[in-house]
């Protein structure tokens, strides 16, 4: 499969780049410093991006069976609104290249209903953390809400508190409901995304994932 990943340098990202060519896919890694990847291999490419726009985008993203998207706010009040900007942008992208399954990082406090959450997270910690990251999940919501219009296959994967830790190859997920835990390595939200790319139970929907 080929493989196009936005984001490539970042915490998820490059955990995508790594475990999609152990996977044995030809990788695609489309960033804005390509020197921040230090990965090397025969089957991983590596191009300078600006994943904020789709002109930029689209020469990545031509003849990919699959876009993972690991972009997400750089701080709490970031002006470029960097989830949903790109996901416009990328968005946009695919539907003029043809490519239709995507993939991008989201987070377990978007679930509004609680399907699948344990009572102290959706009524005690999801409040909380929406009055103090209130920014950032709104941007996730807009890129939500991106998603939501177009025709593609895509997914929002919603992981709870990540962790930098070595990674389980294990988790939980749950289509338009969890996450069910209160953590999950960054590692095991790539080996989701990745192990979600086939699934169509989860296109249209968010997925929460969790330990």
């Amino acid at each position: 499969m080929n493989i196009t990943v936005v984001g490539a340098s970042g915490g998820i990202g490059r955990h995508l780049v790594g475990q999609a060519l152990a996977d044995g896919h030809d990788v695609t890694a489309a960033l804005r410093s390509p020197e921040k990847l230090t990965e090397r291999h025969p089957r991983l490419t590596v191009v300078r991006v600006d994943a904020l726009d789709a002109a930029s985008l689209k020469p990545a993203i031509e003849g990919a069976d699959a876009v993972l998207s690991g972009i997400g706010q750089l701080g709490r009040h970031d002006p470029l609104r960097p989830a949903s900007t790109s996901a416009r942008a990328v968005t946009e992208a695919m539907a003029a290249t043809g490519v239709r399954r995507l993939l991008v990082v989201s987070a377990g406090p978007l679930n509004r209903t609680g399907a699948g959450q344990p009572f102290l997270t959706h009524r005690v910690f999801g409040p909380l953390l929406w009055a103090v990251l209130r920014e950032l999940y709104t941007d996730l919501e807009r890129m939500e809400a991106v998603l939501r219009a177009t025709d593609l296959d895509w997914t929002s994967v919603r992981p709870p508190r990540l962790l930098d830790k070595p990674g389980t190859g294990r988790y939980r997920h749950a289509v338009e409901g969890g996450p069910s835990g209160s953590s999950i390595p960054r590692a095991d939200v790539a080996r989701a995304m990745l192990d979600l790319i086939p699934d169509p139970s989860t296109y249209a929907h968010a997925v929460g994932v969790s330990s």
